[in-house]
């Protein structure tokens, strides 16, 4: 039972975080307990939001729905941060497992690279913004981010039938960055498993946070992945084949959230 001091504490990080602001030194006494409550105040502040904030706001997941085969369940991969020189190793590695994913990718990225945004759409995958600039939401205004949003979407492949899906840089949002994109019309799309490919630049961790004592892939589950990293590069075999043996169908963001 935490004492009543301390469980204020926990609640106005909690609702720091959940405003998209950081855990700031004067809501806690000391280092060992900013790192304990911050992890505590991330955790609730998930779990309160994705109680509480509409799929079409905001989607940490999709529908729980069977993969084809009858068997698995539907889950979605994503890469954040492209395109660039290693997207088309990545794009071969999909292919050799009949995977689709989605790529969020940086504004500036597509204008000095269009044919790798062709090459991603090509192969069957989904592509939507991250950012022009790959900025923090936030920090932007709402005018500034707005035409993040507009001149991004501008080089990308249009999906009529579909919400327009965004996802911004480092996961970080607040309220005003959230309406912001919900009134340019878009579905701010985050993860439920993370695979920690960004914390490290070794294979075997990116495969671990798919194998051994880590949580099966819940049914709609989305998985953060990132671009442009040799390591996640060489571990995406691995993960894919781990993933195909689970039963899994890969499918798209979009698709996972159509049902």
């Amino acid at each position: 039972m935490l004492r009543r001091g301390r469980t204020r504490r926990l609640q106005r990080v909690a609702c720091s975080v959940l405003l998209g602001g950081p855990v700031y030194e004067s809501h806690l006494h000391s280092v060992d307990e900013r790192s304990r409550l911050g992890a505590t105040a991330r955790r609730v502040a998930r779990g309160v939001a994705r109680a509480v904030v509409p799929g079409s706001i905001v989607a940490w997941r999709g529908q729980a729905t069977p993969g084809a085969n009858g068997r698995g369940t539907r889950v979605a991969l994503t890469f954040d941060d492209g395109p660039d020189e290693l997207t088309r190793a990545y794009l071969e590695v999909l292919a050799q497992f009949d995977a689709r994913a989605t790529f969020f990718v940086i504004g500036e990225r597509c204008v000095a690279h269009p044919e790798l945004v062709s090459a991603i759409a090509a192969g069957g995958h989904e592509l939507h913004p991250h950012g022009y600039s790959h900025r923090r939401f936030p920090s932007l205004s709402p005018t500034a981010l707005r035409a993040e949003l507009a001149v991004t979407a501008s080089l990308l492949p249009d999906y009529p039938r579909r919400r327009p899906l965004v996802r911004p840089p480092h996961g970080d949002v607040s309220l005003g960055s959230l309406g912001t994109c919900v009134r340019a019309g878009f579905t701010t799309v985050l993860w439920s498993r993370d695979s920690g490919d960004w914390r490290t630049t070794s294979a075997d961790d990116v495969c671990a946070a798919f194998e051994g004592d880590c949580a099966p892939l819940e049914p709609g589950s989305i998985v953060l992945l990132h671009e442009g990293q040799p390591w996640t590069l060489r571990a995406l075999p691995r993960v894919l084949r781990r993933l195909r043996e689970a039963g899994h169908d890969l499918v798209t963001v979009g698709e996972l959230l159509d049902g």
